[in-house]
Formats: C-alpha cells, structure tokens, sequence
C-alpha cells in the first residue's frame, strides 16, 4: 500500500513539473499606442494552444464600449499563423512547422480612453498540456491508474524530445561557435602578418631612403 501511494506520489510530482514548465498563464498591460508581445522557442512538430481575453479594468464599463485588441501570431520565418482584430477574447491553436521563437503580438484597436489601464490574459499552452486527455481517455476506454500512467508515458517522450531538441540546438550553437573562433583566429592571423609587411616595408623603405641620402 505503502509504495503504491509513493508511485502515485512521484507520478503527480513529475505530472505537476511538466504541466508547469510547458504551461504559461501571463497578464500583459497594453500601452495606449505601440505593441506588445510574447515568444517561445519551440521545436518542430508540437502542438501549441492558446486562449486570450481582455479584463476590464474600468469601473465605469457600463457607461463605455469595451475596448478591443488586435492579435497576430507568426512563426520565426515570419509566417502569419493568426490574425484577429476588433476582439475581446480569442483561441489559437496550431502545430508547429518550423523550429524558433514563435510571437505573438497585442496591442489596442478601438474604443479605449487614454489613460484606461487594458489588461490581457494570456493562456498559452504548449506540447504535452496543449492535450486534450479527457478524449483520449474517452477514446481508449481507460481510467484510473491506467490513465495516469498513460499521461506520464506521454510526458516522458515530450522530455525525450524537448532532450533531443536541445541536444540539437546545442550542438548548432556549437558549431557556430566553433565557426566563430576560427574565423577570429584567421582574422588575428592575417592582421599580424599584414602588421608584419607593413613594418619591414618601413623598414627597407626607410634604409633605402637613408642610403639615397648618403646618411648611413
């Protein structure tokens, strides 16, 4: 009994720190004019889901139209992914295709006084708590155990890959890296030697230039 409710323990635990980690619930302020935006560095082939909504900060709201928000989502090749205006409240969901910082960018459209505070709220879920699990459970005919199980299967290959895409990454950043250096010490190379030409030219230039004189 003992170590069944251990397991289940570990298993919420490490359930409550994927959740975490790829579950993103922000507030943004939206200035009077410019824009205002989040990113997140996803690989490729991951599901991603969002809801936003604007909160009313205004005490005064019956009195005014509420103010409405413009919203687009592109991806790191500059692909327009969503693209909504005139709203209050929104979803976006989309696989993803490339790998890189996917944007998504606020700011206010219309019927807001300067000086009024707009709050979005942003839930931006992504990979494995982008997953609609109550169908898959449905679909499988699976509970309890089986199904906690079936969760923890699932969080443990969106680790492997969110392991094997930083590998990746990492890798690339090294080899840029390592480009880099070689480039800085060819750089260095060539400086020196051209420091090195110039200076025995001065040197030929000025002893022939003494001998022409008569001076040494």
């Amino acid at each position: 009994m003992a170590t069944k409710l251990a397991w289940r323990a570990v298993i919420v635990f490490i359930w409550w720190c994927i959740i975490t980690t790829t579950t993103q619930a922000i507030w943004l302020d939206l200035p009077d004019s410019g824009t205002k935006c989040v990113s997140e560095d996803i690989h490729n082939n991951v599901v991603v889901l969002a809801d936003y909504s604007v909160i009313n900060n205004q005490e005064d709201s019956h009195l005014h139209p509420a103010a409405t928000i413009s919203v687009k989502v592109t991806s790191p090749y500059g692909n327009n992914l969503h693209h909504k205006e005139n709203t209050t409240h929104g979803q976006f969901a989309f696989t993803t295709t490339e790998s890189g910082n996917y944007l998504a960018c606020f700011w206010v459209d219309g019927n807001h006084r300067p000086g009024d505070r707009l709050t979005v709220s942003l839930d931006w879920r992504v990979g494995i708590a982008a997953k609609d699990w109550e169908s898959v459970a449905k679909k499988e005919k699976i509970e309890g155990v089986e199904f906690e199980l079936t969760k923890l299967e699932g969080a443990v290959e969106a680790i492997h890959e969110n392991l094997i895409y930083l590998k990746n990454r990492e890798a690339e950043m090294r080899q840029v890296s390592e480009k880099t250096n070689a480039r800085v010490a060819w750089f260095s190379i060539m400086s020196l030697g051209v420091c090195i030409g110039a200076s025995a030219l001065q040197v030929w230039y000025l002893k022939r230039f003494f001998h022409k004189k008569k001076l040494i």
